[in-house]
């Protein structure tokens, strides 16, 4: 402790900051029954530091550690942000409007307990929002409660009471998760691994967006007609990838006149295919690939030249321009039609179909660097946590609300990531982020706040416990966590029909609770968790961050 006390205070917010992280991530990854705290074990070994530190005076600058819980923050919600972008509206969408309203209901039942306790049971503002983020497991919530407490100008010794609360709640916010799912299961007597087959044999019945087919020209108008005067193809999102004539296997152009016996290879969604076929005259015996005896290939190439990208298929004509034809393209594990005005972002995946020295040069104008999509570019991410610094700190003006909302520290970069991962890129500023990058500062932000969180919560957490408050705020979780999770289960399962396990993806994910994820992948062997966890998570982590905010404004 004298070695400690004689050290300049930011080495020594250095050295306990990263003691108490390599002992939460292993407190972390001690799991009972396959359960453990995951990330949550550096709060709790934050807790037991800060106790210790407590009781020997050692004194932390306040200073340092705000600096490094927000820059932490910063980081966590900054990467949350660009890995979910490009996904997030599309998951608002289709399919994943159903489930994300799911989420919607089970995030606002949350908040309604919670209201509910603090308007009923005389339960303080201040511990109320840490129930509520400890009970939803969420801990950029507990950030943004602690954020708009002092905006509001409350006392600093209510700043302390959500960690407090937060620390005694969130043990059976993950459990409570588990126990949700395995409710839902009893109650309707729910065999996992029947689903999980039922699941995956309709996944892969719609797995095929695009499909393939071999048309064959017995249709004489279209005889002498140029393939790129065939309106109808681009409107039915069709592209024409090769052609047989004489023999001989080529790749089509717009300038390509048909000739009666022609046989097109053809991709795009089943029903336009059927009506192409119809258009052309039939379906061909004999089908077409790329063998040994021909000269077309396909590759797949990747999308990093800063020279076409947000440049549309149509701009880029590689048909024309290098005597390829782009079958597919793959974004973010979606695939999509080459659509003429479809525009291009980092990271797409093309199908691209041609002789071999053709693909080459449609490797060199694509880019086509394993080395770039590997490397992060830092100057765009800086440039995104001044944007998101900036956002945070705009006052926002609502009606009926006594003070202007902010998204603070918490939401603004959130914000910020997800707008400018959908954008994509901004000339040769590229938002995109190695997955391996983006998980490494993702860690690397949420320990560094659950750290500072637990040290500056350690020094009464053991008082709060003895003084008989962290027993109220336990029961209180226990409403706030189940009563949110089993009404959203019982309106999936009775009300939409849905399968267990994307039910379970759906709870695991509105509470942002990757253990949940984890026990819902080992009830049977299918995708439908992960899918519908990633569908909902980033409309419900927006919702959590800016929950506490709203709360603090119509309660305060």
């Amino acid at each position: 402790m004298d070695l400690l006390a004689a050290m300049p205070p930011v080495a020594r917010a250095v050295f306990v900051l990263s003691l108490v992280a390599a002992a939460g991530l292993a407190l972390g990854q001690v799991k009972v029954r396959g359960v453990g705290l995951g990330i949550g074990g550096v709060m709790f070994a934050g807790i037991a530091g800060g106790h210790v530190a407590h009781r020997a005076g050692l004194d932390l600058s306040p200073e340092t550690m705000d600096f490094v819980r927000d820059f932490g923050l910063i980081l966590f919600v900054y990467t949350i942000g660009i890995q979910v972008g490009p996904g997030f509206f599309a998951a608002l969408r289709r399919t994943g409007l159903a489930l994300n309203a799911l989420a919607l209901l089970m995030v606002g039942l949350s908040v309604a307990v919670a209201a509910l306790l603090h308007l009923t049971l005389d339960l303080p503002l201040a511990a109320m929002l840490g129930v509520f983020s400890g009970a939803v497991t969420n801990a950029p919530a507990l950030a943004a409660a602690q954020t708009v407490l002092r905006e509001v100008g409350a006392p600093a010794a209510q700043l302390a009471i959500p960690g407090l609360a937060f620390a005694v709640t969130y043990p059976f916010g993950i459990a409570g998760n588990l126990l949700a799912m395995g409710l839902i299961r009893g109650v309707f007597r729910i065999d996992p691994a029947a689903e999980a087959a039922a699941f995956e044999a309709r996944r892969q019945a719609e797995a095929r967006a695009l499909e393939t087919l071999d048309v064959v020209v017995r249709n004489e108008s279209l005889v002498g007609e140029r393939l790129g005067g065939l309106t109808l193809l681009p409107s039915l999102h069709v592209v024409a990838s090769r052609l047989l004539r004489d023999g001989r296997l080529s790749v089509p152009t717009g300038e390509t006149e048909l000739r009666h016996g022609d046989v097109l290879h053809l991709v795009g969604p089943g029903p336009s295919l059927r009506q192409a076929r119809m258009l052309f005259g039939g379906e061909a015996a004999v089908g077409l690939t790329t063998t040994k005896g021909s000269d077309v290939k396909w590759e797949r190439l990747v999308v990093t030249a800063n020279g076409v990208l947000g440049a549309s298929i149509a701009e880029l004509n590689l048909t024309d321009t290098i005597g390829v034809v782009i079958s597919r393209v793959n974004r973010a594990g979606i695939e999509l039609a080459p659509a003429a005005a479809l525009k291009l972002q980092f990271g797409d995946i093309l199908t691209v179909i041609g002789r071999p020295e053709d693909l080459h040069a449609a490797a060199a104008r694509l880019g086509n660097s394993e080395r770039r999509l590997q490397t992060a570019e830092m100057v765009p991410v800086f440039i995104g946590f001044a944007l998101g610094a900036v956002v945070g700190s705009l006052p926002l003006f609502l009606p009926g609300m006594p003070a202007p909302l902010r998204l603070g520290m918490a939401g603004g970069p959130l914000v910020v990531a997800i707008l400018l991962a959908r954008l994509g890129n901004l000339g040769p500023l590229v938002w995109f982020m190695p997955p391996a990058a983006n998980l490494a500062l993702r860690e690397l932000g949420i320990v560094l706040f659950l750290a500072v969180l637990g040290l500056g919560s350690g020094g009464r957490f053991v008082e709060t416990l003895a003084g008989g408050s962290g027993l109220p705020w336990m029961l209180y979780g226990v409403l706030v966590t189940m009563v949110p999770l089993v009404v959203t289960g019982l309106v999936a399962r009775a009300v939409l029909g849905l399968d267990l396990l994307t039910i379970c993806g759906v709870l695991a994910g509105s509470q942002t609770n990757p253990p949940g994820l984890a026990y819902a992948n080992a009830l049977g062997v299918s995708q439908a968790p992960a899918l519908a966890y990633a569908t909902v998570y980033p409309l419900a982590m927006c919702l959590r961050i800016l929950a506490p905010q709203i709360l603090v404004l119509m309660l305060w």
